[in-house]
C-alpha cells in the first residue's frame, strides 16, 4: 500500500477502499491464523503481551532462576517415576541432584531456593512401591 491518499477525499474513506480493495485481491488470505479465532480475545488486556509471546517462542523463562529450577525439579521428580526403568529413573535424578547441588553452593539471584538433593534410594523405593501396589 504505497498509494497516498488523494486531495480532497476523506482520510476515512480512503482507507476503507484501500482495505476493500486488498481483501478483493485476496491480500489478507494469505495472512498467518487466517481463518482461526484470536488467541485469547476474551483476556483482559496487557499491554506486554509481544514480549510475553516472544520469550515464549524462544523458549525463554519469565520465572527467576530460583523458581525455574524448583519447577525443574518437581518435572524430574515426577519424570522419574514415570520412567520405563529404574536406570533411567536414577540418572533423571542424578543430573536434577547435579543441578540443585550447583545452585545451593552458589544460590542464584531472586527468591530463596528452598530446595535440597533427591536421596535417590528413597525415590525409587518409593516408585517400586507405586507400581507393585
Amino acid at each position: 500500500m504505497t498509494d497516498r491518499k488523494p486531495p480532497g477525499v476523506s482520510f476515512e474513506s480512503w482507507v476503507d477502499r484501500q482495505i476493500r480493495e486488498a481483501a478483493e485481491r485476496g491480500e489478507f488470505e494469505r495472512l498467518p491464523g487466517y481463518g482461526k479465532p484470536l488467541a485469547a480475545i476474551d483476556a483482559p488486556y496487557d499491554e506486554l503481551w509481544w514480549i510475553r509471546e516472544k520469550m515464549h517462542r524462544e523458549g525463554f523463562a519469565a520465572l527467576p532462576p530460583a523458581l525455574a529450577l524448583r519447577k525443574e525439579a518437581e518435572d524430574a521428580l515426577e519424570a522419574a517415576q514415570a520412567a520405563p526403568s529404574e536406570r533411567q529413573a536414577r540418572a533423571i535424578l542424578t543430573e536434577i541432584n547435579e543441578k540443585i547441588r550447583a545452585a545451593l553452593r552458589r544460590p542464584p539471584p531472586g527468591p530463596p531456593l528452598r530446595l535440597t538433593a533427591f536421596d535417590v534410594d528413597a525415590v525409587l523405593r518409593t516408585r517400586r512401591e507405586r507400581r507393585a501396589g
